[in-house]
C-alpha cells in the first residue's frame, strides 16, 4: 500500500514536469537538466503525503479495532450460551425433582425415609415368605425322611425276623423227633402268631403224637387265617381218619384235592390215611380222583 501510494505521488510530480517540457518544445536540453536539478515537489505534496500515511495508520487501528471487538462479541456470545445452556440444565433438573417429588406425595411416599421404610417392609414381607416356605419344604422333607427311617427300620426288623424264622424252619426239618418239632413251632407262632403254615406242620407234628383232636383244632386255626389252605384240608383229613369219622374226613380231603391236585399221589402212600382208603366211602373219593386224571386226557 505504501509503494503505491509513492508510485502516485512521483507520477503526480512528474506529470507537471513533462507538460511543461512539450509546451517549452524546443528550449534547450541544459534547461531542462537545470530544472531537474530543482525540487521535483512541494511543500503541499509532502503534506498530502503525511496526511494519507496518517489516515493510512487511523486506518489499520479502526481495522484492528474492529477485528478485536468482533472476536470479543463472539467470545461474549459463546460464554452467553454456555451460561444459557448451564441455566436451562439447572432449571430441567429442578423441574425434574420436583415433578419426581410431586409423584412421590401422590402415591403417598411424602420422604425418602418412607420409601426406606416401604422397601424394607417389602423385604422382610419376601423373606418372610421365603422362610415359611422353606420351612414348609424342610418339614415335608423331615417327615418323609421320618417315614423313610420308619421303613428302614420296620424292614430291617422284618429281615432279622424272616432270619429267625428261617432259621427255625430248617432246625425242624432236621429235628427227627415230633415234641421238639412242636416246641420250634411254638418258637415260630410266637414271632409269628398269624402263621398258617406253621400251624399246619404243627398239626402234622401232633398227628405223630397221636393227638387227633389236638390237630384237628390247629387245622380249623390254620383255615381261619386262609380259608384256602390245601394243606390244612389235608391235615383235617388225616386228623378225623384217624379219630375214625371217615365221612368227615372224605370231606376234607375232596376239599384238599379240588385245591391241589399233586395230593392224588400222595393219599395210597400217606400211611395216616390208610383207614380212609381201606374204608367203603373212599369208593367215592376213587371215583373223584379217576374223574380228575381222566380229564387231563379228555382235554387233550
Amino acid at each position: 500500500m505504501f509503494l503505491i501510494v509513492n508510485t502516485l505521488i512521483l507520477l503526480s510530480c512528474l506529470l507537471p514536469a513533462l507538460s511543461f517540457s512539450e509546451e517549452a518544445g524546443k528550449e534547450p536540453v541544459a534547461a531542462a537538466v537545470e530544472d531537474l536539478n530543482k525540487p521535483l515537489y512541494s511543500p503541499f505534496i509532502e503534506r498530502y503525503v503525511l496526511d494519507e500515511l496518517k489516515q493510512l495508520r487511523i486506518d489499520q487501528a479502526q481495522t484492528k479495532h474492529e477485528i478485536m471487538q468482533q472476536i470479543v462479541d463472539r467470545e461474549h456470545n459463546s460464554v452467553d450460551r454456555g451460561v444459557a445452556y448451564a441455566t436451562d440444565t439447572v432449571t430441567y433438573f429442578f423441574y425434574l425433582i420436583a415433578a419426581a417429588t410431586s409423584v412421590l406425595v401422590m402415591v403417598g411416599w411424602t420422604s425418602i425415609r418412607d420409601i426406606k421404610e416401604r422397601v424394607h417392609s417389602l423385604a422382610d414381607e419376601e423373606i418372610s415368605r421365603l422362610v415359611s416356605e422353606y420351612e414348609s419344604r424342610l418339614a415335608t422333607i423331615e417327615t418323609q425322611l421320618q417315614q423313610k427311617t420308619k421303613h428302614i427300620e420296620e424292614n430291617r426288623e422284618e429281615i432279622e425276623l424272616t432270619q429267625e424264622v428261617q432259621s427255625l424252619w430248617l432246625r425242624a426239618q432236621q429235628d427227627p423227633s415230633p415234641a421238639n418239632k412242636i416246641s420250634i413251632y411254638d418258637d415260630i407262632l410266637k414271632l409269628r402268631p398269624g402263621d398258617g403254615e406253621a400251624l399246619t406242620y404243627k398239626a402234622d407234628a401232633v398227628l405223630e403224637l397221636n393227638e387227633p383232636q389236638w390237630a384237628a383244632n390247629l387245622c380249623h386255626q390254620a383255615l381261619k387265617i386262609d380259608p384256602e389252605n390245601s394243606q390244612a384240608f389235608y391235615q383235617l383229613a388225616c386228623a378225623y381218619t384217624a379219630m375214625e369219622q371217615f365221612d368227615e374226613a372224605l370231606r376234607y380231603l375232596s376239599e384238599a384235592l379240588h385245591r391241589r391236585e399233586s395230593y392224588q399221589e400222595d393219599i395210597r402212600e400217606d400211611p395216616a390215611l390208610q383207614p380212609l382208603i381201606n374204608h367203603k366211602v373212599f369208593d367215592e373219593l376213587a371215583d373223584l380222583i379217576d374223574k380228575l386224571h381222566s380229564a387231563p386226557s379228555n382235554n387233550v
